[in-house]
């Protein structure tokens, strides 16, 4: 299923009121509009990009910040979305390929995470939202 802009700000700002500090959900609000402006000037699907940079961090809302980017998954899995959208919240968070490659410090084992990573060939809207 296809997620809208419109509707990934709505599952965004559902966790403002539920979580103590929302400032991952204003940080997102700006790496979504900045990725929709990126393409704009790329020719790409603006929704779409504005959409994956509401959610890169959702899971942020969902549990323990060190394991946001596997719960930021799950989570947009379980709502029923198509893989892209779920896969954002585990790739924004890796350069290169490499889990260790990553601003957030060196990672639990996840071995699904690092094999996804591993093997993950990168979309255009993911390698965008990476450097947000």
């Amino acid at each position: 299923m296809k997620l809208t802009s419109e509707k990934a700000k709505e599952l965004l700002e559902s966790f403002r009121d539920k979580v103590k500090d929302t400032y991952f959900i204003d940080h997102s609000l700006c790496v979504g509009n900045t990725a929709g402006v990126i393409a704009e000037h790329l020719g790409l699907d603006q929704d779409k990009a504005k959409a994956l940079g509401y959610i890169h961090d959702i899971g942020k809302g969902v549990g323990d910040f060190k394991d946001h980017v596997m719960n930021g998954y799950k989570y947009i899995k379980e709502l029923g979305y198509d893989l892209e959208y779920a896969n954002i919240c585990l790739t924004h968070s890796y350069l290169n390929n490499d889990v260790m490659c990553t601003a957030g410090g060196i990672p639990r084992d996840i071995p699904f995470r690092t094999e996804f990573i591993k093997k993950h060939k990168y979309t255009i809207y993911e390698k965008n939202n990476k450097f947000m």
